[in-house]
């Protein structure tokens, strides 16, 4: 996610230098050929373009809106996750007790292990997320450092995290393990009836979570929206220069690029953001929501080994 107030130019231009381009050479022909060899019937009605540019931009603030809201979701989503994760590390450490004094360290060593386990879920999680890619074939700037499963062996045994890689869908299969040593903690009457219930109903929450953020992950944004809003920003973008180039002359090249730069800029806003599990820059950021996680629940335990908190790399968290 990109939490500097400014955006960096080269950043702009790495997405839109090409069809800044090619607007810059057709403005520049279109004007070579009006001025030096005289061609007065390039020009074409203002009314024509100003009528188009209108549609244009109610289209294009309709997508962006849609693109949007499928932003905000996930990250609300992964807002709940935090609160519950929270809740999940305190239900289980004031839920789960016994009266008998010679089996609170084992007790103890089990809150442990399942505190960590979620760690796990929520890491794995993040990952899964954004290693699948079943629709977007465009793996250009994902940062694969920050997706790996190996950064969940310290908080599962090596048994369970060799399970754990042959799954088809290893967070899912974390809270199966969970779910486990809920029935565990039961049949040794560390946790009565009523107890039970409440963190299988935390535990069914997760599930809600991951399957919400699956949802946004494997259903694209309807791609007509995507295919078309580039067309008709192509589309317009080359009339803008025969609109102009009657009553402008030479400053119908500027013109034409300032234009179509808002233009472009709202269409690469819209495609940048309805995907917001890819890893990119403008994305989720779900490697500190993760790293969050893991420091609360480290602290509800008395772990003082924190993760070192990630730092904006070029106004950028990811």
């Amino acid at each position: 996610m990109i939490v500097a107030r400014n955006l960096k130019w080269k950043q702009v231009f790495f997405y839109m230098w090409k069809p800044m381009l090619y607007f810059l050479v057709l403005s520049l022909v279109i004007y070579i050929l009006h001025a030096k060899f005289g061609m007065k019937s390039l020009s074409i009605p203002f009314n024509a373009v100003a009528t188009l540019s209108t549609a244009l931009a109610i289209y294009l603030g309709f997508k962006n809106n849609s693109a949007y809201d499928r932003w905000w979701e996930a990250r609300k989503i992964w807002g709940l996750l935090v609160n519950y994760s929270r809740a999940w590390s305190r239900e289980i450490l004031s839920l789960s007790f016994t009266a008998k004094n010679d089996e609170s360290q084992e007790i103890i060593n089990w809150q442990k292990k399942v505190i960590y386990r979620h760690i796990a879920f929520v890491h794995s999680l993040r990952v899964f997320l954004r290693i699948k890619h079943p629709y977007n074939q465009n793996k250009t700037e994902i940062y694969e450092g920050s997706n790996q499963y190996d950064d969940i062996k310290d908080f599962v045994s090596a048994e369970e995290f060799k399970s754990f890689l042959d799954k088809n869908n290893p967070p899912n299969y974390l809270i199966q393990l969970q779910s486990e040593d809920l029935k565990y903690a039961y049949r040794k009457g560390w946790i009565s009836d009523y107890r039970f219930v409440r963190l299988d109903e935390t535990l069914t929450e997760f599930n809600n979570h991951q399957g919400m953020s699956e949802r946004i992950k494997n259903t694209p944004m309807p791609r007509p929206y995507s295919f078309f809003s580039r067309v008709f920003v192509y589309l317009h973008g080359t009339l803008v220069p025969f609109a102009f180039i009657e009553d402008l002359g030479w400053l119908n090249v500027p013109l034409s690029l300032i234009i179509n730069f808002i233009f472009l800029a709202l269409d690469t806003i819209g495609e940048r953001t309805e995907d917001p599990f890819e890893n990119r820059m403008d994305d989720t950021p779900l490697t500190a929501i993760s790293l969050t996680i893991e420091t609360n629940l480290k602290e509800m335990i008395g772990d003082k080994n924190f993760p070192k908190k990630q730092k904006a790399i070029e106004g950028v968290v990811l």
